[in-house]
């Protein structure tokens, strides 16, 4: 249920926001306008205070022993305000999360896998092998880069494709609908932000559960929380009336994980 690498989180005194986190490129607009250009202002270099996970651990840590849902929320709210600076900053720090959504969604649309190679060829020469399809899109959408964030992230494009497997035993990977398309989107995010918590606090959770049983079906309590929450926004975001059109599905996923994180961190008012 967590991540396959244990991490203490980050320490104090590093950027909140490191200097390689993706920006997100303001997609045309829905006339077809290319907008124009603006020189974004120039953000501060934020460090992270010490004990910026303190107050989320000792929430955590309650919710570990108990499963009480309040201590969760309270969790996850000190997670993005004190762990994080704020929604905002926390935002900024998954831009890469938007960026790879955009990414992935632009694979599953083209039926292109890694250098520009049909998705069918490779499903043709590997035999209809899945598991080697479900590769080239996780390779095509999230190339190695050797660092955490990135491996975290592979295994969440790869997890929300085989969840989509689960939900919809009949999906055809080298021809989703736009349904299953927008399910991979979502379930890919939350997992994404899920693999960034499990990088920071996983240790805590299982280490202030009873026993590892009881820490796994915690964990796999923060996981459906996040999703549930993320799978709300794009719900409240597209009901607002922006569409995921391949151009802007980047965008989408980054204002679906801001109003995510939003919520989140009223938790703590």
């Amino acid at each position: 249920m967590g991540t396959s690498q244990s991490s203490s989180g980050p320490g104090p005194g590093v950027l909140l926001v490191p200097p390689w986190a993706d920006e997100i490129v303001p997609p045309p607009s829905l006339d077809g306008e290319t907008p124009p250009e603006e020189q974004p202002a120039k953000k501060p270099d934020l460090l992270s205070p010490t004990g910026r996970f303190r107050d989320a651990r000792r929430s955590l840590g309650g919710f570990a022993r108990s499963g009480d849902s309040r201590d969760l929320r309270r969790g996850l709210g000190h997670y993005v305000r004190t762990g994080y600076g704020g929604s905002g900053t926390m935002s900024r720090r998954l831009s890469g999360t938007a960026v790879t959504a955009g990414r992935l969604n632009g694979v599953m649309q083209s039926g292109r896998g890694p250098d520009g190679k049909s998705l069918t060829d490779i499903a043709l020469a590997s035999g209809s092998d899945v598991n080697v399809v479900l590769d080239a899109i996780v390779d095509a959408a999230t190339p190695i880069d050797g660092t955490q964030d990135r491996e975290s992230s592979r295994r969440a494009v790869r997890d929300a494709l085989t969840d989509l497997l689960g939900r919809f035993p009949e999906a055809d990977l080298l021809a989703l609908t736009e349904t299953q398309r927008e399910y991979v989107i979502e379930r890919y995010a939350a997992l994404d932000v899920y693999g960034r918590f499990c990088l920071d606090l996983q240790k805590t959770i299982m280490a202030k559960a009873h026993d590892p049983a009881t820490g796994l079906r915690r964990l796999k309590q923060v996981r459906e929380f996040i999703s549930e929450h993320v799978s709300a926004a794009f719900r409240m975001i597209r009901k607002g009336g922006t569409p995921a059109t391949t151009a802007n599905v980047a965008r989408l996923t980054s204002l679906a994980l801001r109003e995510t994180l939003t919520v989140f961190e009223e938790y703590t008012s």
